[in-house]
């Protein structure tokens, strides 16, 4: 069974950056493809950023691209998210999942499973 435990959320001003970690446990951490989701209220959950197994490979969300940054340090079963230039619309729970074993990038949430309790991001304008 994984679990997964998001952290670094917080509250920042607009144009402000925050680095979410994503802590993982289970002895498959490293062969997995990892994603990132939000979800603001009375939003679905939508996809934000995934990176395959190795680091090698990643893929973004239009509305992100360029201003955040997947990776990932195997050694360390952790994921991160670094959250540049930050603007209110970015509000919202955060979640670490894991793809299912897909031949290529998922972005609909029902694509992944294991997923951890959130982080709050509150960006103020």
């Amino acid at each position: 069974q994984v679990q997964l435990v998001e952290s670094g959320g917080g509250l920042v001003q607009a144009g402000g950056s925050l680095r979410l970690s994503c802590a993982a446990s289970g002895r498959t951490f490293s062969s997995r493809t990892m994603g990132w989701f939000r979800q603001a209220p009375e939003n679905e959950r939508e996809f934000v950023a995934v990176i395959n197994w190795n680091g090698g490979s990643t893929y973004y969300a239009d509305s992100v691209k360029g201003r955040f940054t997947i990776s990932r340090d195997n050694a360390k079963n952790t994921v991160f998210l670094q959250m540049n230039s930050l603007q209110p619309e970015d509000t919202a729970v955060y979640y670490c999942t894991v793809q299912r074993a897909l031949q290529t990038f998922a972005t609909y949430p029902a694509r992944y499973e294991h997923w951890g309790q959130g982080t709050q991001v509150t960006v103020s304008s």
